[in-house]
């Protein structure tokens, strides 16, 4: 199968993957960090400061690929620490419109960069 990439040019990435990847009208996008793009560096502070900059750098990716936050049909949110929810919550809800994408939220031990928070996204094609 040959995939379809997306990348939104402004959005460092990593490591050897794909911003987003498109496939069967699905568009699967990678796990995003709250680094902030004129600077490559991770925003510091609040779990909310982290989650809005995470949102910023997915509306990019989700433009590069020509979709919006109501082509979002799934959402995988992780947390460092699941004491984070509600304030992480209160971003979230703001994103999008009812009815709202499923959801998963998982508390993990780390994230990279030693980022508070991460959020990957399924999208699709209308």
């Amino acid at each position: 199968m040959a995939r379809k990439a997306f990348s939104a040019k402004d959005i460092p990435v990593a490591g050897p993957y794909s911003q987003a990847v498109e496939a069967g009208g699905f568009v699967y996008l990678s796990g995003q960090l709250p680094i902030v793009p004129s600077t490559g560096k991770l925003v510091e502070g609040c779990v909310a400061c982290q989650t809005t900059q995470c949102f910023a750098n997915i509306k990019a990716v989700l433009e590069a690929a020509g979709l919006g936050f109501d082509d979002v049909v799934k959402a995988t949110v992780f947390l460092r620490d699941m004491a984070d929810f509600p304030a992480m919550n209160e971003v979230y809800r703001e994103q999008f419109s009812a009815p709202y994408p499923a959801r998963s939220t998982i508390g993990i031990l780390a994230l990279p960069l030693d980022a508070r928070v991460e959020i990957e996204l399924i999208a699709k094609r209308p």
